[in-house]
Order: C-alpha cells, then structure tokens, then sequence
C-alpha cells in the first residue's frame, strides 16, 4: 500500500502532541493534518476535513476522548494514547485500533501504525472503484459543542450570531442560547466564511440573520442589536452586496 494516510492528534498535554509530531515525521507514509490541545478543536477539524487514522488521549478535561469518538458519526480509525490502562476496556468497545499507554517507545507507536495501516488498507481495497464513486456534497451543516455536559449539535441555519465572553462564547440559536467553552478563534474558524463574517472582536453573525444596519451597529432578526466594528463595515457591505451603504452618512 502506497497511498499516503491523513492522521490528526489530539492532546492536551504538549510534551505529548511534540512526541507524536517527531514519531509522525519518522513514519514516511503518515500525513498529519493537525496536532489539537482539546476535542471541541478536533471535532471541529475533522468536520472540516476527514482524516483516515486519529491519535486521541482519553483524559482530556472538559470531553474525553471517548466521548469524543462516541460524537462522531463516522470516527476514522482510532488509536488511543493514555496514561492509565483503566479505559482500555471502553476504548476497545469503540473498535479502536490499539491502546497506547504512556511514556510511549517509538517501537511501540510503529507496531500500532501499522496495524492501522492494515486496517486503512483492507477498507481502500473494498471500496468501489475511483471512477464508479459519486462524489460527496460537504455534508457539514452543523458543528457539535458542549452544553451542559454533554455534545450538543448546532445547525449553522439556526444560528443568529456568536458573542464572545473571554474563554467563553455565547451562541445566541433560535431555540435557545448556549454558553460553551471555546475560543472565539476556534469557532470562526469552524464556520463558512460565505454564510458568517467576523464584524467586531466579539460579534460572528450569520448573514441571513441580519435585518437592518444603522451606524456601528446591526440589528438582528430576532430584535437584538451587535455592534460592528468601523474596519469590518466594507467588508460586510460587500458581502451583503449593498451598493448604496456608504460610511461617510453616518
């Protein structure tokens, strides 16, 4: 098997994500795509880009690395890096790959790898062939977030805006708000650019939900008013494609 494998890192312990970086880069055959601190950053990674072979710590605070694997709807293949055996039980129930427990040798990582490699294998050869495969339209639509101890999904539809708090953001949804922890970098990151605009260090709208602009602020279209940030008013005219928007009115 030749094909180059995609694989992503997830790691709250950095002295963990740089070994498996350096074990990763002596592997010809393995891709990293991205070395994350938490499973909201993963999650969030692989709706954006599927990966065939996940690297996933199971004591992570916040979402485990299980729960995390129990969120997705099509998991890659797993291989589980942990300190303690005491999981070993659940994470094999999730048909992990193997079970790596910390300090972990290189010897050991390979021997994982490659059973991975195995089982990556056997799955491209009883796929169908290239050019009887449809392609796929991006089916991500929605992100997962934690509320209230478990993973809850948002559809990108429902949501108004997002302000940030901090550590914190408040995802403001036609249901209802949520409160979640997260970087308000994370999650502009994770939404589409061409259905959400950044306009002020603390405000993501969607622009579907927006009803009406007056000065530095915009006015949502469930009544509530975000403000705008002078910078960010051009850009979101283009967006918008209002021809007649002009700054120097207000």
């Amino acid at each position: 098997m030749d094909q180059v494998i995609t694989c992503l890192v997830v790691d709250d312990e950095p002295f963990a994500r740089d070994l498996m970086e350096n074990y990763i880069g002596r592997v010809p055959y393995l891709q990293p795509v991205a070395f994350c601190e938490n499973a909201f950053d993963a999650i969030n990674e692989l709706q954006r880009q599927p990966v065939d072979l996940l690297f996933s710590d199971i004591q992570m605070p916040n979402i485990n690395g299980i729960e995390m694997i129990r969120s997705l709807s099509n998991p890659p293949f797993v291989i589980f890096t942990t300190a303690s055996k005491e999981h070993a039980i659940a994470g094999f129930e999730l048909d992990a790959v193997d079970y790596l427990v910390k300090p972990i040798s290189f010897e050991r990582f390979l021997k994982a790898v490659n059973k991975a490699r195995n089982h990556i294998g056997q799955r491209w050869q009883q796929a169908p062939p290239a050019e009887t495969v449809k392609p796929k339209a991006n089916p991500a639509n929605h992100l997962f977030v934690k509320d209230n101890n478990k993973l809850t999904k948002i559809l990108f539809d429902d949501i108004y805006y997002v302000e940030g708090m901090k550590d914190y953001i408040k995802i403001v949804c036609k249901e209802k708000n949520i409160i979640t922890y997260m970087r308000m970098k994370v999650m502009e990151d994770v939404l589409p650019p061409d259905q959400f605009m950044r306009i002020h260090k603390s405000y993501i709208i969607r622009l579907q939900a927006i009803k009406s602009i007056m000065g530095n602020t915009v006015e949502v279209i469930n009544g509530q008013t975000v403000i705008i940030s002078k910078a960010s008013r051009q850009d979101l005219k283009r967006l918008l494609g209002i021809a007649n928007y002009n700054d120097d009115d207000e």
